[in-house]
């Protein structure tokens, strides 16, 4: 586990979910499979890191673009999928995923395999082979992995669609993936995070409501 401050500053965290807190350096040496977690914005500035990545290394990114953080976009402003974006930002191939649930629900709702009702995370890429590895790494923790197609088409599960932070099973999330509409769902996406960020008590089971909501999901899904 790294971040940008140091790996001090990550001792109790580290010792919390049983990693090893190293320097940023550090983290892409002696792994199988590195999970990038950052601003979508602050992506370009990794690519030196990511140059010494070794290639047999699966990149999993989790990062989702919101224009009132991460400043404007040409590209995606203008139809690129978010992933591609990273793709040519870090040119390495990526895979996407565990970034369309709350940190709440990634935090307190996995469940064993085969639970009933299990919730599902998306996963898009292009590598099945390294698809593959990444959903037995989100069955480890606690949820049931949906391909969501090539990584030209992780847009499905971008900010604003139905696919994301709604906290749906496998098989609804595979229905709510052929609902994505890319035009509203960035409209979705644009009308969502101006209302959450007026919330100063905001509760990842309340942005999970209105996403569903915005979605229409209770209707079309029956939730």
């Amino acid at each position: 586990m790294a971040n940008s401050r140091g790996p001090e500053t990550i001792t109790d965290l580290a010792t919390e979910t049983g990693a090893t807190a190293v320097a940023a350096a550090d983290a892409g040496q002696d792994v199988d499979v590195l999970i990038l977690s950052t601003p979508l914005g602050k992506v370009p500035d990794l690519k030196p890191f990511i140059d010494r990545v070794p290639d047999h290394v699966v990149i999993a990114d989790t990062s989702n673009y919101y224009p009132f953080r991460d400043g404007k976009i040409d590209a995606i402003e203008n139809g690129q999928a978010e992933s591609v974006w990273v793709e040519e930002c870090l040119g390495r191939p990526v895979i996407r995923a565990w970034n369309a649930l709350t940190q709440h629900t990634l935090e307190n709702k996995g469940a064993p395999k085969g639970t009933p009702g299990r919730l599902a995370i998306p996963v898009a890429g292009t590598d099945p082979a390294a698809k593959k590895t990444v959903s037995d790494l989100i069955d480890d923790t606690g949820f049931d992995a949906v391909d969501a197609g090539p990584i030209e088409d992780s847009w499905r599960i971008q900010p604003g669609s139905p696919a994301y932070c709604t906290e749906l099973t496998g098989e609804q999330l595979t229905r709510a993936l052929d609902l994505a509409d890319r035009e509203n769902d960035r409209l979705r996406r644009e009308m969502v995070f101006p209302i959450v960020s007026t919330w100063p008590d905001a509760h990842g089971d309340d942005m999970v409501a209105l996403v569903r909501a915005v979605a229409r999901l209770p209707r079309l899904l029956g939730l």
